[in-house]
């Protein structure tokens, strides 16, 4: 699917309407291709907190500075706020900042690292809390598909921060903007090493439901171009689709009803049986049924119920029980903006999606052996679905963002790998939206 109103802006007649009338202008968003390297120019560190920044960008290849040089272009700017504990110290970050933002070119990325306010007291807590307010109101100044995040890092977990970094610089947080993102602030502290940095889930193995197309498909085939062996799963009705998929990525497949009551044994039992075990899980697979709630019959409600929340439910604890998920595993929900803001009409959808993160809450706290669970929240995301909706509202789906535009199904799959690597073990009970950062309601 494309953006016609996006092709539009950039005709001659398109550029006039839209310097003359003032109409929303979106960028061209830099998105990650393989081979390319994970920043594409340089970066600018700052601060002066406990993170050793400097060596973590080292690691990962990308180019930094402690200086700015006139007339110099910089593709993000990364501030360790760690050490700040009053309000006084925030003059830091516009002292920082302002006199760089002009230099970034389109698509750059700003990172904010912090200490988490709640693990932290007094004026230290408000300082720290602050941050948050700085990066989402940032997020909404940058334009030209520019975008900032927080970090907080907690204490003990400062050697975990590369998997994040890498992915929050690079252009595959294309229509990630405005996020907190909590390292080491439930379970291990510690990050696995990874091993190829390019092919991080190698020799992993991963399920995806709904994997045979939209979200899902691209979900599958990110997954395994970072190495990993997917198993796809999705309802009876889609299995040539899905078998098709499946085999051109050198995967396996599983085609059942994951609301049947036997469901979460089966998929148990194939896994074991066939795999040995599973290394990622996906709930990826979902549905909708809206209807205003004073019209909606008994069956919508529960039919999207059991589909996006009860089934992965049931699903995790039964592979959980089963010791089916390897150490070091990942659990990952898709939830929704409409489980943060709501959706007229969905009722049902919402509740579903608010439940997903509210799993997520639930059991990142009971997780052993490096095991951990998040979740993503996509916004408005172009697919065949979406080209569905009524045309006004699917323009003003994709424009009350950050970014003015939808996002791809790639987004999304791209913050589900980082979620997924080895090195974000101690990346747990986050959900990070994918909505280009709304303007409105969350």
């Amino acid at each position: 699917m494309s953006d016609r109103y996006q092709a539009f802006t950039k005709s001659p007649i398109g550029k006039l309407l839209v310097k003359n009338l003032g109409l929303p202008d979106p960028v061209a968003l830099d998105r990650w291709t393989e081979g390319a390297p994970l920043v594409d120019g340089t970066v600018v560190v700052g601060g002066a907190g406990r993170l050793e920044l400097v060596t973590a960008l080292d690691r990962l290849g990308i180019a930094n500075t402690g200086e700015k040089v006139d007339g110099q272009k910089y593709k993000g700017l990364v501030f360790d706020a760690t050490s700040f504990t009053s309000s006084a110290d925030l003059v830091a970050l516009q002292e920082f900042f302002t006199p760089l933002l002009r230099s970034l070119e389109k698509c750059s990325r700003i990172v904010v690292l912090g200490t988490p306010p709640e693990q932290v007291e007094g004026g230290e807590r408000v300082a720290q809390r602050a941050l948050e307010g700085f990066t989402r109101s940032l997020g909404k100044e940058l334009g030209r598909g520019s975008t900032s995040q927080l970090v907080y890092v907690a204490k003990g977990a400062e050697a975990a921060i590369d998997s994040t970094l890498a992915f929050l610089l690079s252009p595959k947080s294309a229509y990630v903007s405005g996020q907190v993102v909590r390292i080491g602030t439930q379970g291990t502290k510690k990050a696995a090493a990874v091993k190829d940095l390019a092919r991080p889930l190698a020799g992993k193995i991963a399920i995806v439901t709904g994997a045979s197309r939209g979200i899902g498909e691209q979900i599958a085939r990110v997954l395994h171009r970072d190495g990993a062996t997917v198993l796809g799963i999705d309802v009876p009705q889609a299995a040539s689709e899905l078998q098709a998929v499946m085999k051109e990525l050198n995967g396996d497949s599983l085609t059942l009803d994951i609301t049947h009551a036997d469901a979460p044994q089966r998929i148990a039992h194939y896994v074991k049986e066939n795999h040995g075990g599973i290394d990622i899980v996906v709930h990826n697979a979902g549905i909708t049924r809206d209807k205003k709630l004073a019209n909606m019959a008994e069956d919508r409600w529960s039919s999207v119920i059991a589909v996006n929340l009860t089934a992965p439910e049931l699903i995790t604890r039964e592979l959980l029980e089963q010791g089916a998920i390897n150490k070091n595993g990942r659990i990952i929900g898709v939830a929704s903006i409409a489980g943060i803001a709501g959706n007229v009409g969905q009722t049902n959808y919402a509740a579903s999606k608010a439940g997903v993160i509210g799993f997520v809450d639930s059991l990142a706290g009971e997780l052993k052996d490096g095991i951990t669970i998040n979740a993503v929240a996509p916004g408005f995301i172009i697919t065949a679905m979406t080209a569905a909706v009524p045309f006004a509202t699917r323009e003003v789906g994709q424009r009350l963002n950050a970014m003015q535009q939808g996002g791809l199904p790639v987004d999304v799959a791209e913050t589900i790998a980082w979620y997924a690597s080895p090195g974000s073990t101690a990346v747990n009970g986050n959900v990070v939206r994918v909505c280009g950062q709304m303007m409105l309601g969350a």
